[in-house]
């Protein structure tokens, strides 16, 4: 793949960035926007990419779902349901939403426009995840990947090795992790890889968990927290959204962990747990290799080792 082969269909400026966010002024739409707008595509439900209060909202089902026990009526006006591999037109340019394997609901966003394609990743991942859709891929002239990651010193270990690690930790488990996607990815992997373990969640965890098993993804055996059950060491882990565990940070009688990709979130070097739901640095590259991109965009991160790594083989622009 070299710029010899760069297409002229490719806009330049077919996406960017204004105060509400990444738009595409060639179809009037915005990609997860940050502000209210008339036409959002939301490429999944965690808060920083489906806020409330747009007027035509393009999802998926299990993204309406989030976001209407999240948000109430305040959600959005209209939705516009959409499955997946299913092309629909917003603006003259043809969309169509690709699983992501990000979580339940979790789209990548291609879309069509004089000729060429743009694969907008959202948030996504390539391991394998009981609870939602696995990802698939496309081919496009333009990548637009998220860069959270994107960095060759950053490489996640294998998740299952990671969950394995409770195995090890014969007290309760306190277990930091966001309510929705990290926390039913983690029922079902402690069901599975540690099956002794007996997972209590936080309230505001099971009306998720509720939409999972209506989707046909259940994530697997627990029960609601009671506070008497913690009481005895039965090998119990408790797992609780991030402020919540924030507020128990004098909890006795407990291992303390949080499950992320972030080496800022763990709460001790002793007992890590590495498991994150973004793509890592081999992780994009493998994404590169299969959809075969002209030219490729970042944004939420930093898209500079990308830049170096393709050099000028692969056109690569920063977005953000």
């Amino acid at each position: 793949m070299t710029n010899d082969t760069m297409t002229n269909d490719i806009i330049e400026d077919f996406l960017s960035f204004n105060l509400n966010g990444l738009y595409c002024k060639y179809g009037d739409f915005y990609l997860d926007p940050l502000q209210p707008v008339a036409n959002a595509v939301i490429s999944h439900a965690h808060a920083d990419h489906a806020i409330p209060g747009n007027t035509n909202i393009y999802c998926t089902e299990a993204t309406h779902a989030f976001m209407k026990l999240r948000y109430g009526k305040n959600a959005g006006k209209v939705f516009n349901i959409a499955a997946y591999n299913s092309t629909f037109n917003i603006g003259g340019v043809e969309i169509t939403f690709i699983p992501a394997g990000h979580m339940l609901g979790s789209a990548q966003v291609l879309m069509e426009y004089k000729g060429a394609k743009y694969l907008y990743t959202g948030d996504y991942k390539v391991q394998p995840d009981a609870t939602c859709e696995p990802i698939e891929w496309v081919n496009a002239d333009v990548l637009i990947t998220e860069s959270t990651f994107a960095d060759p010193a950053v490489l996640h270990p294998d998740p299952v090795e990671e969950i394995k690690k409770l195995n090890d930790i014969k007290i309760n488990v306190l277990l930091g992790a966001y309510g929705l996607g990290k926390s039913q990815r983690l029922i079902n992997m402690i069901n599975e890889h540690a099956p002794q373990k007996k997972i209590l969640v936080h309230h505001r965890i099971m009306p998720i968990n509720t939409i999972y098993e209506k989707m046909g993804f259940a994530p697997g055996k627990c029960q609601l927290y009671g506070r008497k059950l913690m009481k005895s060491q039965e090998e119990f882990v408790y797992i609780v959204p991030p402020f919540t565990f924030d507020s128990y940070i004098r909890a006795t009688g407990v291992k303390r962990l949080f499950a992320s990709g972030w080496k800022n979130l763990q709460v001790n070097q002793q007992d890590t747990l590495f498991i994150s739901d973004h793509v890592d640095w081999n992780d994009i590259l493998q994404a590169i290799e299969h959809v075969k991109p002209v030219q490729i965009w970042t944004l939420h991160g930093n898209g500079m080792h990308l830049k170096k790594y393709f050099g000028d083989h692969i056109f690569v622009k920063i977005l953000n």
